[in-house]
């Protein structure tokens, strides 16, 4: 039997709690990249990206205000976010780290952006800067698409209670059991 916590308990907020429940939700693992001034690339490991509108077709990801990242994201304009695919546990870990070996000895190609298009994404989507709003700790950065591509083959990598993990469907089609 599962211990239920108080109205008290429920209700207090902390930064520790917050993460701790949100970490229930599982979310999926991107590679959100773009180049610098000099054309350098720069990415970042994000587990908080989302679909924002079908038409027309914006998406958003939450980078930290306190990325180092970031401001060059922003000053390119553009982004590719890179969905990260089930085998790549190492890649993730790579963007999430020190910002100097991120591409180091890694195959890329240009979306037509100019960002970064990881040669091993399980699907990319390539995006024009539409908005950033300060909210929170974060920023909501909204994307406008320009182009998208995927391989439906692979599963994605995702994030749940701290750890990383994949996704084995039980139905290969949802909208064919609405029907």
């Amino acid at each position: 039997m599962t211990a239920t916590l108080s109205h008290r308990d429920a209700t207090a907020v902390t930064p520790e709690r917050f993460r701790h429940v949100l970490g229930h939700y599982p979310t999926g693992v991107t590679v959100v990249t773009a180049r610098t001034p000099q054309g350098d690339p720069v990415g970042m490991t994000i587990g908080s990206f989302t679909s924002i509108s079908l038409d027309p077709a914006l998406v958003g990801f939450f980078p930290a205000r306190t990325s180092g990242t970031f401001p060059a994201i922003r000053d390119f304009g553009s982004f590719c976010v890179n969905v990260v695919a089930e085998q790549h546990h190492e890649l993730c870990a790579r963007f999430a780290g020190p910002a100097g070996r991120r591409f180091q000895s890694l195959a890329w190609r240009e979306a037509p952006s100019g960002a970064p298009v990881l040669d091993d994404a399980l699907a990319w989507i390539d995006c024009d800067i539409e908005q950033v709003t300060d909210t929170g700790d974060h920023h909501l950065v909204v994307g406008r698409v320009r182009a998208l591509s995927a391989e439906p083959v692979r599963r994605p990598l995702l994030f749940f209670q701290g750890g990383l993990g994949s996704f084995r469907p039980l139905t290969t089609d949802v909208r064919s059991e609405e029907r």
